[in-house]
């Protein structure tokens, strides 16, 4: 008895363990964008055979987290340089910068550069993990890059039910579903490792995922993309806000305000678009594409089942000749058409 209650007394006063999360992100040779975000360590673990209980567990331990306000940063490049910031309210960081380092040099025949990220001082009451040493990841095209992929991922390349009433099967998918079991859409690993692969198989195109999944799916969905086989890539997922949250929204669509970010940093890329017929990827597609009507290959939407919205897409589609648009059932579809523009 003395030593249960020995026990229960380290566990109260035990000190929290915290760590440094980093997201898969991008830049250029000079020029760098990576965001991750201060939080308590939750030692999340993902197994291809737990049982609900631990999905379920998995699943609260992603969305019950502790951030971590106002911590300094620091970035530490592969020539030992160091750039510092500081976390907002929520936990999240950003290094948005320039560097006179030539990343470039640094990066893989892939593109991807390695960086560490670490506490400048201690976190009162807390432990830091890793030795507060934590990897992150950096995407610089590689110079055989002929042009970029940008793709939605939900009901896109993994079936969400985002046209559902009142959205449920994306509640119980995203709740219920271990990573491994979730499906990816039919061809869609192989259609996108051929577009990464392009015309001459080793081009190492871009492929960037995107979806309006809150941060705290991260390593969900990152699982998810890499159990299916599909090209690594960053993924930008947006902030949760709950219906509590009074800050201001942002002034353009996540998604809309991801591509066009991504436009500017490779203004010597063309890219093709794809998404689903379910949500406001035509729209946000085909605006973009006026914009930058050089700038967009093409755009695949695959189609969902729901009459009434796709009628609705099908109009936006029928009216817009800037660039080609093909909405697709199938990713055999898509991969005819990449084939015959040479894209593939």
């Amino acid at each position: 008895m003395k030593q249960l209650f020995q026990r229960l007394k380290n566990h109260l006063s035990a000190k929290p363990e915290v760590k440094l999360a980093t997201y898969y992100s991008y830049g250029t040779h000079s020029h760098l964008y990576l965001l991750g975000r201060a939080l308590d360590d939750d030692k999340l673990e993902m197994f291809e055979d737990q049982s609900l209980f631990r999905t379920l567990r998995n699943t609260y331990k992603q969305f019950d987290s502790d951030e971590i306000p106002g911590a300094e940063v620091a970035l530490k490049l592969p020539n030992d340089a160091v750039l510092t910031t500081k976390t907002n309210k929520e936990g999240y960081f950003l290094f948005d910068k320039t560097t006179s380092v030539n990343l470039k040099q640094y990066a893989n025949e892939e593109g991807w550069v390695p960086l560490r990220v670490a506490f400048v001082n201690k976190i009162k009451n807390s432990i830091i993990t890793q030795d507060n040493d934590f990897e992150a990841q950096l995407l610089i095209p590689p110079l055989t890059a002929r042009f970029g992929v940008i793709s939605d991922i939900d009901d896109t390349i993994l079936h969400t039910g985002v046209t559902s009433f009142l959205k449920w099967r994306v509640l119980h998918n995203s709740l219920f579903k271990n990573a491994h079991d979730r499906l990816s859409l039919e061809g869609s690993p192989k259609f996108y490792r051929d577009l990464h692969g392009g015309r001459k198989g080793n081009e190492q195109n871009p492929v960037f995922y995107l979806s309006n999944s809150p941060w705290n799916l991260y390593q969900y969905l990152k699982l998810f993309l890499e159990v299916n086989n599909f090209p690594k890539g960053p993924i930008l997922l947006r902030d949760f806000r709950t219906p509590f949250d009074r800050t201001l929204k942002p002034e353009k669509p996540h998604k809309q305000k991801e591509i066009i970010n991504i436009l500017k940093t490779y203004p010597h890329l063309k890219f093709i678009l794809i998404g689903d017929s379910g949500e406001h990827d035509p729209a946000i597609y085909t605006d973009i594409a006026a914009q930058y009507p050089d700038r967009i290959l093409a755009i695949y939407l695959r189609s969902v089942k729901h009459q009434k919205r796709m009628e609705r897409v099908q109009s936006i589609v029928d009216n817009f000749e800037t660039v080609p648009v093909l909405m697709v059932k199938t990713s055999k579809e898509a991969e005819e058409h990449a084939r015959e523009n040479g894209f593939i």
